[in-house]
């Protein structure tokens, strides 16, 4: 595959990043991904940038991050480091709501532990008695 400047087509990029033809057509669509050069034949190229940042909508996607605040978050990166204040905000938010999840999934990871420990013990108990 030719991946220089702006060779990628859109199937693979949905090859490269496992979003489907019709999502990056919707994340352009949307604001999310800037609009994104064309060939003579008006067919999209993409670059390695449009994947990184492609990736990086991912990333906040996976993370919780809504549609409404990713382009907000889109159409303060396109205005440069003017919006780096606001910007730095947004992923802050993010990661301390990130924490909480984790703190959230480690209580629940506790109480499964303590429930494999115990059915664990119920299931050695006869074995335990037997010998």
């Amino acid at each position: 595959m030719n991946t220089s400047a702006h060779n990628l087509t859109i199937q693979q990029v949905a090859e490269a990043t496992g979003l489907s033809v019709h999502t990056l057509r919707y994340y352009e669509r949307i604001g999310l991904i800037h609009p994104i050069d064309r060939a003579q034949n008006s067919h999209r190229r993409y670059s390695q940038d449009d994947i990184g940042w492609i990736e990086f909508l991912m990333k906040l996607r996976a993370t919780g991050m809504s549609i409404q605040d990713m382009q907000i978050y889109a159409h303060l990166q396109r205005q440069g480091d003017c919006s780096l204040p606001e910007r730095v905000a947004m992923l802050t938010q993010l990661e301390a709501e990130v924490e909480a999840h984790i703190r959230e999934l480690q209580e629940h990871q506790k109480l499964l532990r303590h429930k494999i420990k115990y059915y664990g013990s119920l299931l050695t108990a006869p074995e335990r008695e037997a010998s």
